[in-house]
């Protein structure tokens, strides 16, 4: 070979080893393993903690209000979840904006029900402006969604909404924003004196762990029930099943089975029921197959439960509501493409951009409430409700709060190569602990014990 070719060769090869050196410097660097109590991010989480302000009142009665309000696109729009599927070709279920108002004559908090995949902080800063200018005498506002894979997109902006959520479409934010504040105007409206009660169900045949099967699981369903002194009955209920029965291909629109077991509730023993995902990082529902006769089984069998297998049921007597919110700090985004690589998080935040990390509490009576911005997994259930029970609370856990990180999964499934546990992972390692040491000092706050 002349020796200018051989030359020129070793050029391009060494321009090109530099270039790809340069990138891979540039984008990629390794997991960061520091104990999670050395960071910054920590310390100023248990100082929002230590100074937290959560608003407390005590009542005499429960007032209770509830809407659904018909939020299914004047157009098909896109569908979210799984993978990008374009708009959805047929409305297999009509979708809810779902509203209830609690209010112990002198505080109001309003729970705000999505059959959304998630609740995206855009859209829920959105809301809460539109609620906001509204003038609705509400002290507090708790986001919730179904999580159903199978609900519109359209209101998640930036380069993550057009490449995986549906892309961004004003006309459905603007139309969601509509729906809740019409929902949240018939809920104030249709307030009247209640009887409080807070009931677990056990569902354990239904749900298992995705990802590691032998692992403990969630079974339990959890509720508030609400009964109008004019007779009229509604509830607020969570399970920790992922609504994923739907195959990944089905283009219809549709809530997948919490949509299917509201209505079928709704014809039987209530006149209103609002369904929030609970725990339902790494559990998926055990169902017969994937169409929508097996969705409208498996509620079915969840409807049966409700009846059939109660736990425990608990008068919430004391018309006492607690409120307050707690901003997460997280490490540097952990978006890994190894066990031990990481893409550099400038990367990760121009794509996923705010995240809105936080928790949310409601206290109804002895009933608190948590939401989580990322997805929990139902593994650590039982332990936090054991904790709440000795400080004589009961405990309901929800996701989609208007803020998403992916997924909490307990510390030991972090190196799995699971896809939970890896690629949806975006703030380990140690957010399990992280986590369950966050929502017992949370308990310990709202039971007053710091």
């Amino acid at each position: 070979m002349p020796r200018s070719k051989a030359h020129r060769i070793f050029r391009v090869f060494g321009w090109t080893f530099g270039v790809v050196v340069f990138l891979a410097l540039t984008m990629l660097t390794r997991i960061d393993w520091r104990d999670y109590k050395e960071m910054d991010y920590y310390l100023e989480t248990v100082a929002h903690l230590d100074t937290m302000d959560i608003t407390s009142s005590s009542g005499e009665i429960w007032l209770v209000g509830w809407a659904s309000t018909n939020a299914t696109p004047p157009n098909p729009a896109k569908l979210v979840g799984y993978k990008p599927r374009g708009r959805y070709e047929f409305v297999q279920d009509s979708s809810f904006v779902k509203t209830m108002v609690i209010s112990n004559g002198i505080s109001t908090v309003a729970f705000l029900n999505y059959e959304l995949m998630i609740v995206h902080p855009y859209l829920q800063g959105r809301i809460n402006q539109a609620i906001s200018e509204s003038g609705l005498a509400l002290d507090n506002v708790y986001f919730t969604a179904t999580h159903t894979h199978s609900g519109i997109g359209g209101h998640i902006p930036g380069l993550l909404g057009k490449l995986a959520f549906g892309s961004y479409d004003e006309n459905i934010v603007k139309f969601l924003e509509a729906k809740t504040l019409e929902g949240l105007k018939s809920a104030m409206s249709s307030r009247d004196t209640a009887e409080v009660f807070f009931r677990k169900t056990k569902a354990d045949t239904l749900v298992a762990n995705r990802l590691i099967a032998e692992d403990p699981i969630d079974p339990y369903i959890r509720q508030l029930i609400f009964e109008k002194r004019n007779g009229k009955k509604g509830t607020i209920l969570t399970y920790s099943a992922h609504p994923t029965i739907l195959n990944s291909k089905f283009m219809g629109l549709s809530g997948d089975y919490p949509n299917y077991l509201t209505k079928l509730m709704e014809q039987e023993e209530y006149d209103f029921s609002l369904f929030a995902a609970g725990t339902v990082g790494s559990h998926r529902p055990v169902a017969t197959g994937n169409q929508p006769n097996d969705v409208e089984s498996y509620a079915i069998a969840l409807n049966r439960n409700l009846s059939e297998n109660i736990h425990e049921v608990f008068p919430v007597e004391e018309p006492n509501v607690k409120f307050g919110k707690l901003p997460l700090g997280l490490r540097k985004a952990h978006f890994r493409i190894s066990e031990k690589v990481r893409i550099r998080p400038w990367i990760f935040n121009s794509i996923f951009g705010d995240t809105n990390a936080h928790f949310d509490m409601v206290q109804i009576g002895k009933t608190l409430f948590i939401s989580s911005s990322g997805e929990i997994s139902g593994v650590f259930m039982k332990e936090w409700e054991a904790y709440a029970a000795e400080k004589g609370l009961h405990l309901i856990i929800t996701c989609f709060n208007g803020g998403y990180i992916g997924y909490i999964t307990p510390d030991n499934y972090y190196n799995y190569p699971l896809y939970e546990a890896r690629d949806m992972n975006w703030f380990g390692p140690y957010n399990g602990d992280y986590f369950d040491e966050m929502i017992r000092k949370m308990i310990d706050k709202a039971a007053g014990q710091e």
